[in-house]
């Protein structure tokens, strides 16, 4: 597990940056924080990474949101609106699977609605801290834990 404090949002954008620029396709990041704590800033971030220009807005009310035009596709998806139901009937795992989409990076804000997970992911958690800034807690699962984030996380 690894914590960071990241200080403000800009630096949350830029870690997310890093991250983006490191994923392997079929990377899924299972995403949770309170309202505010900064997921689709940290999604911005991972988009910019992987060399998406067009804006990066939260899927809340779409539930998915798919960018074509980086290196890898993102797909950003969100969950909080959604009944343990509705979930399955999404059929997530078409996402990570790459069954019906390309390969590309999977996002999930709100993942511990998830009825079931992937083999592999990151999942990422921010929180609020007391002074404002953001506390970040990373745990690697699967394949992902051969991924080495040393050099992101040295440079926060």
């Amino acid at each position: 597990m690894i914590e960071l404090i990241l200080a403000d949002a800009s630096i949350t954008w830029e870690f997310g940056k890093s991250l983006g620029q490191l994923l392997p396709v079929n990377t899924v990041i299972l995403l949770e924080g309170e309202l505010g704590a900064g997921k689709t800033t940290l999604v911005q971030g991972i988009g910019e990474g992987l060399g998406i220009t067009e804006p990066i807005v939260s899927p809340t009310f779409a539930i998915a949101n798919e960018y074509f035009e980086g290196n890898i596709p993102l797909y950003h998806l969100d969950l909080y609106r959604l009944s343990p139901a509705e979930i399955e009937d999404i059929y997530l795992e078409n996402y990570w699977e790459a069954t019906e989409l390309p390969p590309g990076i999977t996002v999930i804000e709100w993942a511990s609605l998830l009825p079931y997970l992937p083999d592999d992911y990151l999942a990422i958690n921010l929180s609020i801290s007391v002074d404002g800034g953001r506390l970040l807690t990373l745990e690697q699962v699967g394949k992902l834990t051969e991924l080495d984030l040393s050099e992101i996380i040295r440079d926060k």
